[in-house]
């Protein structure tokens, strides 16, 4: 790592603000130009060769450590029963993709193509093919894995050369097949590879493993480690970011940011950009940055007391977040799950033998469906009435959010459209109820992918070490609550179907004794909790319609500041958002490319 006299006071080509997933990938593209120059600011650690991150089937490990996990406080959500939540971000070099569960996902190609249909030329299924592939290297399962379980693929539909390895994880196969077979019986289609635009039904999915060391293969591995030793790429840890410094003059009604301002060993300090700076703190923290920096909505500058600079007012707007619970069931046969690691004993076999290249340590989540309303309910034509009334009643809206509205409502009246996901998560993973020991359980997880309400994220005051404000105002629109029931009442059907009708003994959670779809609300509302998918708080949209950036990332009324994370994509994604940041800091690395020639 760098130290503060390789950076205070210098001036590189490209600053980067972040780290993280997207941040630390564009950074390794910039700088295989080695007449680039380009510096990453860092808040967290460098965490590199860390076992809590690089040891993959530890879900959840390193949440709640703040050496390795922002964990932003949720303001009390109102149609959650006042419910307080906690949203685990990465905190470190490879921000998220250091700490999530590894699910290796992209979305359906309709979702992608809305992006192009609300004003964004060029961010289509297309280039979402051509970039995610660049970024991934798949390896096809082992011979041993396909001996227990008939795995499919399409090699033409991953990348084989990117610096993210990608493989289908070991798992536990007994969950899959339970879980494979009732959907297939249930109706669903088998998908035999679901990265070509088409997830709808169920299939298995790849994570993000290096199968030549079953450790996980994230940001810092994969994009950092090969380019640390250039020359030219410059990082320096522990570095909070407090504001973006701009010109004093304006040219032609732009802005041209000069630099960075950052705190790093208590000391404030200054670095300079030749041609770009470039933000990518995620969907939580840049707008946050963006307001210190005098850039947002004039209300909010002006309570926290920054003058305004441009006034954008879709800073910190049109945030977007999957929320999920599940139901979970005990297993007949007590057949081997992910339960077994809450026993020391096993958890310390677990580790021996993956210090050998054996064991459940290199176990990943595998199973997922995905469809529409239609395949889960008879009811959907009335519920889709419902979402579309609901819609029609709400009054004036945000310039721009009734198109996206209008796009999601169009996706529900598609019969091919994806509304729901459930993924076979194997042990127990519900927060109302506890496990029992020597026991094995399945959680059926269900997620809301295209929520129709819309949250914000603000900085609460003028202080960069002061945790922005996040509301999500879950529920804010009750048809994504309504979502969410028929995903229970649709698991709940999975107990009619073979095999899971031999395969569970009992549920547990949410229970017999939860029945009325007001009951399940009440468990919905106090058992869910964050994807860490959340989008949409720097929307690239057209500026009119509460745009931050425009389709070349830049941020409008600057010449030279752009915005490479997930917080541009302006609605939200049927999948997992992890391969999707990898995609927006390839695409944006050719941007930047192409606009210095």
């Amino acid at each position: 790592m760098s130290a503060q006299r390789d950076v205070s006071g210098k001036t590189f080509n490209y600053v980067i603000i972040g780290g993280g997933t997207a941040g630390l990938a564009l950074a390794s593209r910039l700088s295989e130009d080695p007449l680039v120059t380009v510096v990453v600011l860092e808040a967290g650690e460098a965490n590199l060769e860390d076992p809590n991150i690089l040891v993959p089937a530890q879900f959840g490990k390193t949440f709640g450590n703040p050496k390795y996990d922002w964990a932003f406080p949720v303001e009390k959500q109102q149609f959650s029963n006042g419910k307080e939540f906690i949203w685990s971000r990465g905190k470190g070099l490879g921000g998220s993709s250091g700490q999530n569960f590894c699910a290796w996902v992209k979305p359906p190609a309709a979702d992608v193509d809305a992006i192009e249909k609300l004003g964004n030329p060029g961010w289509n299924w297309d280039e979402y093919f051509r970039y995610s592939c660049k970024s991934e290297s798949f390896h096809p399962p082992a011979q041993e894995q396909t001996n227990l379980y008939p795995h499919t693929y399409e090699t033409e539909l991953h990348g084989t050369s990117g610096p993210i390895q990608t493989t289908i994880p070991f798992h536990y196969h007994a969950i899959d097949l339970l879980f494979q077979k009732t959907l297939v019986n249930k109706g669903l289609k088998t998908i035999k590879d679901p990265y070509g635009g088409d997830i709808n039904g169920t299939w298995i999915a790849n994570a993000n493993y290096d199968p030549q060391t079953w450790t996980r293969s994230y940001a810092t591995t994969g994009y950092f480690l090969p380019a640390r030793d250039r020359p030219n790429l410059t990082v320096l840890t522990e570095a909070t970011v407090t504001r973006i410094l701009f010109d004093d003059t304006v040219t032609g009604q732009q802005l041209t940011a000069t630099g960075v301002e950052f705190v790093h060993n208590k000391r404030t300090c200054q670095v300079y950009a030749e041609r770009e700076v470039i933000l990518s703190a995620g969907t939580i923290q840049s707008p946050q940055i963006l307001e210190l920096s005098g850039i947002g909505r004039a209300e909010i500058l002006k309570k926290i007391g920054v003058e305004i600079k441009i006034e954008l007012d879709g800073v910190g707007e049109n945030v977007q977040d999957h929320t999920f619970l599940g139901v979970s069931f005990e297993l007949a046969g007590s057949p081997e799950t992910y339960d077994r690691m809450r026993e020391p004993e096993y958890q310390a076999e677990a580790l021996k033998l993956y210090g050998e290249g054996r064991g459940p340590q290199r176990a990943g989540i595998t199973s997922f469906a995905y469809f529409p309303l239609s395949a889960a309910t008879p009811e959907a034509p009335t519920l889709i009435k419902r979402a579309a009334a609901e819609v029609a009643s709400s009054g004036v809206l945000p310039p721009g959010l009734r198109e996206q509205l209008d796009l999601q409502l169009a996706c529900l009246n598609d019969k091919n459209g994806i509304d729901l996901e459930i993924i076979a998560f194997p042990a127990f993973f519900t927060p109302i109820s506890t496990p029992e020991p020597q026991k094995s359980y399945v959680t059926i997880l269900s997620v809301l992918n295209h929520p129709l309400s819309r949250g914000t994220i603000h900085a609460k005051s003028g202080d960069p070490f002061d945790l922005p404000s996040i509301d999500p105002h879950y529920f804010e629109r009750d048809f994504d609550l309504e979502i969410l029931v028929q995903h229970i009442k649709y698991i709940r059907t999975m107990v009619d179907a073979e095999p899971f009708k031999s395969g569970v003994v009992r549920e547990i959670d949410p229970g017999p004794n939860c029945v009325t779809d007001e009951e399940i609300r009440e468990y919905i509302k106090n058992a869910h909790g964050t994807s860490w998918h959340t989008i949409g708080s720097c929307s690239m949209l057209p500026r009119e319609k509460q745009g931050v950036v425009d389709p070349e990332l830049k941020v409008y009324g600057t010449k030279n500041l752009r915005i490479v994370d997930i917080s541009i994509i302006p609605i939200h994604l049927a999948t997992h958002t992890h391969a999707t940041a990898y995609m927006i800091a390839e695409k944006a690395a050719d941007l930047i490319r192409a606009s210095c020639n």
